[in-house]
């Protein structure tokens, strides 16, 4: 395989709002020797590590080697048979899964705490992608994006990072087939982002003890259309994982929790190169809401009021509803033409 080496731009811009919370006092920072994890042993890459401890914008975790210094990046993942294996899922803080065209899904894995040398097949950028990545200021890392798409993300002022750019840490692999062989290191772009502050929390987050359990849930399968369907397997000695895994062998995301949130889904506007119209989903609003925790699942609702907004969420009573600390999975499946089916 051939690696780039140049550097590129950023486009669009990312304006993050620092609101993280403060705990308590930790001593001094570590990092990992392999060096493919975010340095969290420099003192420049960590904000407030030697007196705070910090939480996580995306997990809800605790820090204890305070927050990086970067941005959060969301890169877009092919989800289909010919990108498999998938690479770098597992060293994602959370992943969203949304309906492109045809039918098929794509991921965005967001990378803040961890920042790992591989992570593919990278593929294009949808309009979707706004509400998604917009309420923790992400930069967009993908292979491009259709002209009218481009133009979406640069009104609403996300920042994107493409191959098209000749961006640092880009390759081509050459034991896969075009167009799914689109590689890329976050570590490496990583090193090339400004400075920012960082994000407020993208979920309400919670102790695992307020969560409430709801019905019993070992299994949840969640239709995005008729031609593809995400399946879940509750283990207990894990958590949740995926029964169809594209995943390399051993390095899949496994979730602690999965938010099922059903969505609108519009008309982008265009067609690809196929001829299939392009879904838009809406991703702002208010809609049911099945929440997914150590084999069990609470239903209730969801609202975000506008595109940059976070995700509140409320039980069926109308109480508010947190997410238990740790890492999700997000599917915005199709109010209209998606199914969710669980069983205990």
């Amino acid at each position: 395989m051939a690696k780039a080496d140049q550097v590129g731009g950023l486009r669009g811009i990312g304006a993050a709002t620092a609101v993280v919370l403060t705990l308590l006092a930790l001593a001094a920072c570590s990092g990992d020797a392999d060096g493919t994890r975010s340095d969290a042993g420099d003192a420049d890459r960590i904000r407030g590590a030697d007196t705070l401890t910090q939480v996580s914008p995306l997990t809800g975790e605790i820090a204890e080697n305070g927050l990086p210094e970067h941005s959060v990046l969301s890169v877009k993942v092919e989800n289909t048979t010919e990108a498999q294996p998938q690479v770098g899922l597992d060293r994602a803080d959370l992943v969203a899964e949304e309906l492109v065209e045809g039918g098929l899904t794509r991921l965005i894995a967001f990378y803040y705490s961890d920042l790992p040398n591989e992570v593919g097949p990278v593929r294009s950028m949808r309009a979707s992608d706004i509400g998604i990545t917009k309420p923790v200021a992400a930069v967009i890392v993908a292979s491009g994006a259709a002209r009218t798409t481009e133009r979406r993300l640069e009104q609403a002022e996300i920042a994107t990072i493409t191959e098209a750019g000749s961006a640092r840490g880009y390759w081509r692999d050459d034991s896969r087939i075009v167009p799914h062989n689109l590689m890329v290191s976050p570590y490496a772009i990583g090193k090339t982002l400004e400075q920012a502050e960082p994000p407020p929390p993208y979920l309400p987050f919670g102790a695992a003890d307020d969560f409430s359990g709801g019905r019993s849930a070992r299994s949840v399968d969640v239709a995005f259309s008729s031609s593809s369907t995400t399946r879940w397997r509750y283990d207990a000695a894990t958590g949740w994982v995926r029964a169809d895994s594209l995943a390399e062998p051993g390095h899949d995301f496994v979730a602690d929790n999965v938010l099922v949130l059903r969505v609108r889904v519009g008309d982008a506007g265009y067609l690809d190169p196929a001829g299939n119209p392009v879904p838009e989903t809406i991703f702002e609003g208010t809609g049911r809401a099945m929440l997914f925790h150590g084999g069990k699942v609470v239903t209730g609702t969801w609202t975000k009021d506008n595109l940059a907004a976070s995700i509140e969420l409320a039980d069926k009573s109308g109480e508010a509803l947190t997410v238990p600390a740790g890492r999700t999975w997000l599917e915005l499946v199709p109010a209209a033409g998606g199914s969710v089916e669980v069983t205990d």
